[in-house]
């Protein structure tokens, strides 16, 4: 063979090789940013999941639906109102654990929805929130959970319990992100 043909070879094997690694290295520095993210819902995506292509996908997937919402901070008044709300929840909690838990429930949404996240069901609630609050969503989930076994009348007081302290995670982290926000603008 004539040495342009080998020479030819050569440069095609060297393309196809800097093709690969640079794919391997996209995926590799996608996978690391989904991770840093999502935290540990990366984790469960990837439990839950068939494969870990499929997981990464549907977080790939709810990150570009969240970056389109208008998700805004609370002002200052409302999270002072909210956080009243909370206070007397708390309190109400030794006399109706299953009314406590319900309105925990009741005021972690309309905190969402006054911050501008999806409310039309509990799987858009959770997904849109674990994009900005990865570490606390599970709180949430295991909150919702008791609420429902609440409504069936199977929760026990220590379930209910349980729930309003999971609840309260996610409204913290809810109520006070956006004092953050409002921190970083005057600084």
């Amino acid at each position: 063979m004539d040495a342009w043909v080998w020479i030819l070879i050569v440069v095609a094997a060297v393309v196809v090789i800097v093709a690969l690694a640079s794919w391997f290295a996209l995926r590799r520095r996608r996978r690391r940013m989904l991770h840093d993210r999502f935290g540990p819902e990366y984790d469960r995506s990837l439990e839950s999941a068939r494969s870990r292509r499929k997981a990464e996908g549907e977080l790939a997937g709810r990150a570009k639906q969240r970056d389109k919402l208008d998700i805004r901070p609370l002002s200052k008044a409302a999270r002072e109102r909210y956080a009243a709300q909370w206070s007397e929840l708390q309190t109400r909690f030794v006399d109706v654990p299953q009314v406590a838990v319900a309105e925990a429930d009741e005021l972690t949404t309309q905190v969402m929805r006054d911050r501008g996240y999806p409310v039309d069901d509990f799987e858009s609630q959770s997904e849109m929130v674990s994009v900005d609050h990865p570490d606390v969503v599970q709180n949430y989930r295991t909150g919702h959970d008791i609420y429902t076994k609440t409504t069936r009348g199977e929760a026990s007081t220590e379930d209910l319990r349980k729930a309003v302290v999971a609840y309260r995670a996610l409204f913290e982290e809810l109520v006070t992100d956006g004092e953050r926000a409002d921190e970083h603008a005057r600084s």
